[in-house]
């Protein structure tokens, strides 16, 4: 395709990141934008970057992008609580979606999508950019080569300090606030990819143990987990909102292990460690932001009629939605809309 035409669907902070992938990328743009909030939409339209040349444009409703020819995709960034209803209404009206990570809030909602799409034949991908960098190419040719042996433990951190306030939406259960949903879903979705690098497939977790602390509003402010696999092999993480953690992923094999650097989730850095012998770094550097590789995927998948991405299809997202539904029923938190 010489140029791929996006929409996207709620104009905020990471919608920014998404919309300067595009315009770094030489056969994509941006094309309209849908958020509630007018004022807030035509900032964001204001603020965007747009290499193309071609006017950005609001949709007023969102049946201006459903209808609109010209879009190819639609990239939905709202709150999570959202999601299920916007990318229900864009599959039935056949269009491709690219959906915010989580997917949605729960297996439920998840399914229900997964069999619209699959009855729609309609592209469907949990936006997990992660996945997508350029680094974690290195990190799985480390781990199919069999360079650490055989994987015994995965250990990751995503925490950071964020005042509470009750109606801002990582504290808000209407909108599936939470540590979980927000920050886990990283360690959670890379503990899959990892065993799936290392083994070619992803067992069921043996047993899932989970705890955490609640904020006052019911969703969970910190939540740590470990999971066992067969073969002895455990992954543990723990995420928060209520304070300051490496961030890092450690992944132990037999003969070595693996250190992706502080910020694993937006990486560029990773090193290999095995005894006896110099240990290896590898850099590799974002050509955008890091967005453009999840972009650039879904745009592959569109363009040969997938309906998902071989790099994170329908199978590995509802698998994490099913371990956090876990999670959460441990933990304590359900949300109002469940």
């Amino acid at each position: 395709m010489t140029e791929f035409v996006w929409a996207l669907i709620g104009p905020g902070n990471i919608a920014r990141t998404f919309a300067e992938a595009v315009d770094g990328l030489p056969n994509a743009r941006l094309h309209r934008v849908y958020g509630r909030d007018v004022a807030r939409t035509d900032a964001f339209i204001a603020a965007c970057p747009n290499m193309s040349g071609k006017p950005l444009q609001a949709a007023r409703e969102l049946t201006d992008l459903l209808e609109d020819p010209l879009v190819q995709g639609l990239y939905i960034a709202t709150p999570h609580a959202q999601h299920a209803e916007f990318a229900r209404q864009c599959l039935e009206a056949g269009k491709p979606v690219l959906c915010e990570k989580p997917l949605v809030p729960n297996l439920s909602q998840g399914t229900a999508l997964v069999e619209l799409a699959s009855r729609r034949q309609v592209f469907l991908m949990e936006a997990v950019w992660t996945r997508f960098l350029p680094i974690y190419q290195t990190v799985s040719a480390w781990l199919r080569d069999d360079a650490i042996g055989p994987l015994r433990s995965i250990r990751s951190s995503f925490c950071f300090e964020v005042p509470f306030e009750p109606t801002r939406r990582l504290f808000n259960p209407a909108l599936a606030g939470g540590a979980l949903l927000d920050l886990g879903v990283y360690s959670v979705t890379m503990t899959r990819w990892v065993i799936q690098q290392a083994m070619g497939h992803c067992p069921e977790p043996l047993s899932l143990r989970a705890r955490g602390a609640l904020a006052p509003t019911g969703v969970d402010q910190q939540v740590s987990a470990t999971l066992v696999f067969p073969g002895d092999l455990t992954s543990q993480f723990v995420c928060g909102f209520d304070r300051s953690a490496a961030n890092d992923l450690t992944i132990l094999g037999e003969r070595g292990a693996i250190h992706v650097l502080p910020g694993f989730w937006r990486a560029t850095e990773a090193r290999l460690e095995r005894p006896g012998e110099a240990s290896q770094s590898v850099r590799a550097p974002f050509q955008v932001n890091g967005f453009e590789y999840e972009i650039d995927e879904a745009q592959r998948c569109i363009g040969a009629g997938l309906i998902e991405s071989p790099g994170m299809g329908h199978a590995d997202t509802l698998a994490t939605l099913g371990w956090m539904d876990e999670i959460r029923r441990q933990v304590g938190v359900r949300y109002p809309f469940e």
